[in-house]
């Protein structure tokens, strides 16, 4: 039975370039982290102010607002290898001028902004080239134990990444963690340049022009009322309940009193249990909009439990029950539209899921800012907590006038 089990986890491993993929982004991903919890602790640190945190988050998260979705356009055009090569090597140079910006003591709170903004557009163009790459490694019949173990690799980097980044910021500084990011990335390349992948056939996206594109994606996103409820639960909590890249260093310094050690700590619990949620899962390996409800109510849920914590121990157990439903609610709804879409969508697929949980980050990050500046982390955490439940109980509610059947595109149910 363990056996059994071990195998359907993982079954997603028996391809090679996936293998490739996973390899390099473990990597890649826990260095990423070390970087967000530099910069963001360098701003705090520069500035003092949760609404500077706020706007940091708001210039890397506002060209996916803007070209999240023309970002899928142009992957289901062009080369998806080549494209995300192009992308990480973008995002390494970002993260060896911040690097030599802050060895050198010369970095101001308006270069971590401008480089951020580069590191924003480059993403918006990247995410959806390897979303869209995972489903071509690995085909449709493994895409949903894909997504959860590709879920596992971030969840996991978000738990060790932080714990190192806080290390490495408290001992030597925030430089050390962006050289750090830096020399991740040639490791992602580098499996990138490995893999075998051919090139994919013309699809009927690739001779679409790329506005076209994006208005093709809108239609495919309201054409059916499953997935609009899994875009608008996607986009609506990501806008308003997850801004925890934000929240969390807040609650270390301003609610927990304590410094990047604490900060680094809690952000790792929280990928704890977003590590056991991408395993379960995995487990499961099938897409569920159930899923996508469930998690989003849960998420919701534990967030008011969260809110009146003033102890270390309570934001940690707390931190790790909403971390496992993050993972059932957001990887879920990326599986259900990427197996709702016909294959010319597939890049705009992943984009919208990117658009939706990252597009509306420009305001719920000032917006998470505002709310602390008001009423401290508490009445963030009641905030989100309450809009989050109120949009997974709308979804219920429209679903439960629509007759039960597998969206035309997917076996979701």
């Amino acid at each position: 039975m363990l056996a059994r089990l071990g195998g359907r986890t993982f079954a997603s491993l028996r391809h090679r370039d996936y293998r490739l993929y996973f390899a390099g982004n473990a990597v890649s991903f826990v260095g990423t982290w070390m970087q967000q919890i530099a910069a963001y602790w360098l701003v705090l640190d520069l500035t003092g102010s949760p609404l500077a945190v706020g706007a940091l988050a708001l210039v890397q998260t506002l060209p996916v607002t803007a070209f999240g979705l023309v970002g899928g356009a142009v992957a289901d055009r062009v080369d998806l290898r080549r494209m995300v090569i192009a992308c990480e090597s973008v995002l390494a140079t970002v993260a060896v001028l911040l690097a030599v910006l802050a060895l050198t003591g010369t970095i101001a709170v308006w270069q971590l902004y401008a480089l951020g903004l580069v590191q924003g557009c480059a993403l918006a163009l990247d995410a959806p080239a390897r979303h869209t790459l995972v489903f071509r490694i690995v085909g449709r019949d493994d895409l949903a134990n894909a997504v959860a173990l590709s879920s596992s690799l971030g969840t996991t980097a978000r738990m060790v990444g932080p714990a190192i980044g806080g290390l490495v910021v408290a001992a030597a500084g925030p430089g050390v963690a962006f050289a750090g990011n830096a020399v991740s990335y040639t490791v992602a390349i580098g499996a990138l340049l490995a893999m075998r992948i051919a090139p994919a056939p013309t699809t009927r996206g690739a001779a679409t022009p790329v506005l076209a594109g994006v208005a093709e994606t809108f239609r495919f996103a309201f054409g059916q009322t499953r997935v609009t409820v899994t875009f608008l639960c996607v986009l609506l909590v990501s806008m308003f309940a997850f801004n925890f890249d934000v929240l969390l260093p807040l609650v270390a310094r301003l609610t927990l009193h304590e410094g990047a050690e604490v900060f680094g700590l809690i952000a790792s619990v929280f990928g704890a249990g977003a590590l056991c949620g991408a395993l379960i899962l995995a487990t499961v390996s099938r897409a569920r909009l159930a899923l996508v409800l469930a998690g989003g109510a849960g998420f919701g849920a534990f967030q008011l439990l969260l809110a009146p914590q003033s102890s270390l121990a309570a934001v940690c157990l707390v931190l790790f029950v909403i971390g496992v439903f993050y993972v059932l609610w957001g990887s879920s709804a990326l599986a259900v539209l990427q197996l709702a879409a016909p294959d010319h969508l597939r890049g705009r697929a992943a984009s919208l899921y990117i658009f939706g949980f990252q597009g509306g980050a420009p305001l719920g990050g000032l917006w998470a800012g505002w709310l602390v500046s008001a009423g401290g982390t508490e009445l963030a955490f009641y905030v989100a907590g309450t809009i989050a439940l109120a949009v997974v109980a709308g979804g219920a509610l429209v679903l439960a006038r629509v007759p039960t059947r597998p969206m035309r595109a997917g076996p979701i149910t």
